[in-house]
């Protein structure tokens, strides 16, 4: 059985299903490109923020955050425009800037979990309008025509199992992208905490000078 005569032998109820596959095709190959550490988290970046606040230099350091306005230079220019704050309150800013762009990184990903739990229960659809149709046959030929009963047979399984191969692969990366986004902004509020120490060291650095010194 070619394709065509695969998709023709499922039925209708193959056309929502062949665009829900490509429509998870198309946002899994965006997220493979698009959701990895590498891209979003730029330690030299990160390096070139840290030597501008190890060398007095804050102000130069969050004009770089607001100049690269992308998740990792939010959430660090976050840290830089607060801190004035106690460090517990950093913290929460860190904290509530993460959970807006996490968003970010999810963007997408409610259209693949919609896909996988849609998909199988299109399968099912297929399914029982296959039924149906044996049904239908069976009331007006009876049981003898095995070749009529067969084609509502075939498509009752083709699309429950397209449903089925649709869904699994889908929900799994689904779930995959959801938890490398969390580790991400995990892995992003990490760098923004180590940048709030850096900058509370060199306050402290600084309140310890003499005033002559400080002054200077």
């Amino acid at each position: 059985m070619t394709l065509i005569e695969f998709l023709k032998a499922g039925g209708v109820v193959m056309i929502p299903l062949i665009f829900c596959s490509l429509l998870a095709l198309a946002i899994i190959i965006e997220k493979l490109l698009n959701l990895r550490p590498a891209k979003i988290i730029d330690s030299k970046k990160f390096e070139t923020i840290v030597t501008l606040i190890e060398g007095g230099m804050v102000a130069k350091a969050e004009e770089v955050c607001r100049k690269n306005p992308e998740i990792m230079g939010n959430m660090i220019g976050a840290v830089l425009e607060n801190r004035h704050l106690e460090r517990d309150e950093i913290k929460g800013v860190v904290a509530d800037v993460g959970r807006q762009e996490v968003s970010k990184l999810e963007k997408h990903l409610g259209i693949l979990g919609t896909v996988a739990g849609v998909s199988p229960l299109l399968g099912l659809l297929g399914t029982v309008a296959g039924m149906i149709r044996v049904f239908k046959i069976i009331a007006v030929t009876g049981v003898g025509e095995a070749g009529a009963l067969s084609g509502g047979i075939s498509e009752a399984l083709i699309t429950t199992a397209t449903g089925l191969s649709i869904a699994i692969p889908t929900l799994v990366m689904y779930n995959l992208f959801n938890d490398r986004a969390e580790k991400i902004i995990l892995e992003l509020e990490k760098y923004s905490l180590k940048v709030m120490q850096i900058v509370k060291k060199k306050e402290e650095e600084k309140s310890l000078l003499p005033a002559d010194k400080a002054m200077e």
